[in-house]
């Protein structure tokens, strides 16, 4: 098989795992379907917000539906909070108040007095806005980790060299992941890191057992039995990189109004 048939390969697996990644997180809008009059309509609740009240839109649903919107912090046992959407620029809107940093609110909605979500309630959670001069090159050294160890995989199944690409992979997997990573943290909710030993954000504590394995790839490139513990160290970086982003991570404490990366 030719090298540039591995990297079409690398690269449609690399963006389906990404995709699965992003849709299946945390903080991917729900998408919810709201039944009107015999008809559907398919509306998108947010569930990450930056810092200014978070808009939720009934795209679509007709301008004269009532509909109202029910909100608390989380976690916590409060009552909810009950706002009216309202005709804004043609779209029923409806504001979710902004909270502290990593501060989260569990919500529904009701529309022409049906509940939608009432049983399991979205959470939002807020946090700064991160620069795009480090948000977008940590997107791309992951993504370029992932791509260069999928590529790496390939060329230890067809018992080609890869000791190049396995060093590519281990840098962009550092650069990404330890430095622009940590930025991109302490931007967002202020800690630079919240993974082991100091939280559990399953973000930062992936990203340092996917690292741990390939330096111990790196680290027996000479032994005879190499191509196991690569084949090893990629696929269970595809396994854990397929939990879903950002979960369990930094998280506003109402109760003592501070910031924890416990849970």
């Amino acid at each position: 098989m030719k090298k540039s048939l591995f990297w079409i390969l690398a690269i449609v697996i690399t963006l389906a795992l990404s995709i699965f990644q992003r849709m299946t997180g945390p903080t991917y809008p729900k998408k919810v379907a709201i039944e009107l009059n015999g008809q559907n309509y398919k509306v998108k609740l947010p569930r990450s917000g930056v810092q200014h009240d978070e808009i939720v839109k009934l795209k679509g649903v007709p301008s004269d539906t009532k509909a109202q919107i029910h909100y608390r912090c989380y976690p916590t046992s409060d009552e909810y909070t009950t706002v009216d959407f309202e005709l804004k620029d043609n779209e029923l809107q409806a504001a979710l108040p902004v909270q502290p940093i990593a501060g989260k609110l569990q919500y529904y909605i009701t529309v022409d007095g049906k509940d939608y979500q009432a049983d399991e309630p979205i959470v939002i959670r807020f946090r700064n806005d991160v620069p795009a001069g480090i948000l977008i090159p940590h997107i791309l050294f992951m993504f370029a980790a992932m791509l260069f160890a999928i590529y790496t995989l390939l060329l230890v199944i067809t018992h080609k060299k890869y000791s190049k690409w396995l060093k590519i992979t281990v840098g962009t997997l550092f650069i990404g992941g330890f430095i622009f990573g940590p930025l991109v943290q302490h931007f967002a909710f202020g800690p630079w890191w919240t993974g082991f030993p100091l939280g559990t954000d399953l973000t930062d504590n992936k990203t340092l057992l996917s690292f741990l394995f390939f330096l111990a790839a790196l680290a027996t490139l000479k032994w005879k039995y190499n191509k196991w513990v690569v084949a090893l160290a990629v696929l269970f970086m595809i396994v854990i990189f397929s939990i879903p982003h950002s979960s369990y991570g930094s998280e506003y404490d109402y109760s003592t109004q501070q910031l924890s990366t416990e849970k």
